[in-house]
């Protein structure tokens, strides 16, 4: 069994100022990440405007399985045109960790 976990930092848009306009970026895009069965949310940055940090983690059998999945979230993320996608942290974890 493998886990693995990536955490994406993002600048949203000027245009969100408040939280509400900022939900509005931020919703989208969990709702897209979790098409790929895992589990997100945003864990980060949660009360300052403008910026926000979206986790998602995984399990899986294999670890190729898992590196596949979180390529395809960080693409997902990267190919958004409203956001700016600014750094990613990854963790893969094994039965042995």
């Amino acid at each position: 069994m493998y886990t693995g976990t990536a955490c994406f930092d993002m600048l949203l848009p000027g245009d969100s100022r408040s939280l509400k306009a900022k939900r509005s970026y931020v919703r989208p895009i969990v709702a897209a990440l979790r098409r790929f069965e895992v589990s997100a949310a945003e864990v980060g940055a949660v009360e300052l405007h403008g910026r926000t940090e979206i986790g998602v983690a995984v399990v899986a059998a294999e670890a190729a399985h898992v590196r596949e999945v979180l390529d395809s979230c960080e693409r997902l993320v990267a190919a958004r045109p409203e956001v700016e996608l600014l750094s990613v942290r990854r963790r893969l974890h094994g039965v042995e960790d």
